[in-house]
């Protein structure tokens, strides 16, 4: 079955399967009876990332408590693509915009990393995990990417699987042709993109990055593009080439 681009989605933390009941924290039974205002009886689409879209049906609502009931399976449990993604935080308002990007773009894994240029030091990963909650019920998908707490540029590069390729978007770079750089890894390939901060890298940054096996320094054009453009540019990219939109 396809995705019901008409129908209110909602991601869970419970189990769905035939029959179970899902009782609704506060804060999504408020979305559902007051600002949704479904009624018992209405209908709409639930995931958990395990196990696949369901039809679900409000089964009991009220002034505190909402419940829904599981009805039938619409869209098995897929895979997602295997792409982290590496990003120095922003502002608030641009970050919540990355977040959402970023998700819709595909990312499995949100990684907030700091740089010797960041400007920001402290990130809400709740509120980082929200926006990639509300990307993935309005854009169909199947699943929420995991969000990891920040830490230095130096130990998330260290945390990456040897064998992860990590795609570093360098404005810096040597100007290039970024698809037949991409064309060039080895297909199926786990990757890591990641963007740095408005100021940049700095150059022992630079240095720490070359010396890392499975990593490709790619230039995103002769534009100098703000970090949340450069996001979308970047996984767009990364998606198209070397991705899952070669099979979609």
């Amino acid at each position: 079955m396809t995705f019901e681009r008409n129908r209110q989605r909602l991601f869970v933390a419970a189990p769905l399967a035939p029959g179970a009941s899902v009782a609704l924290d506060k804060a999504q039974g408020h979305y559902v009876a007051n600002v949704l205002r479904l009624k018992a009886g209405a209908e709409l689409l639930a995931f958990n990332g395990m196990d696949g879209e369901w039809l679900v049906r409000v089964a009991a609502e009220g002034r505190r408590d909402v419940s829904l009931t599981c009805v039938e399976r619409t869209r098995p449990q897929g895979r997602p693509g295997d792409i982290h993604y590496l990003f120095a935080p922003l502002k608030s308002a641009r970050l919540d915009y990355m977040a959402q990007k970023a998700t819709e773009m595909g990312a499995s894994r949100l990684v907030p990393v700091l740089t010797r240029r960041t400007q920001v030091s402290r990130v809400n990963l709740d509120r980082l995990r929200a926006n990639a909650v509300e990307a993935a019920e309005q854009c169909g998908l199947l699943w929420v990417p995991e969000i990891a707490a920040e830490e230095k540029l130096e130990a998330a590069i260290g945390r990456l699987e040897p064998g992860r390729i990590l795609v570093f978007c360098d404005e810096d770079a040597p100007l290039a042709d970024p698809v037949a750089a991409l064309s060039s890894l080895p297909a199926g390939s786990p990757l890591a993109v990641l963007i740095g901060p408005e100021g940049g890298f700095d150059e022992a940054e630079r240095r720490m990055l070359a010396g890392r096996a499975h990593i490709l320094r790619l230039s995103l054009g002769p534009r100098i593009m703000r970090a949340d453009t450069a996001a979308v540019a970047a996984l767009a990219l990364v998606q198209a080439v070397a991705g899952d939109w070669r099979s979609a």
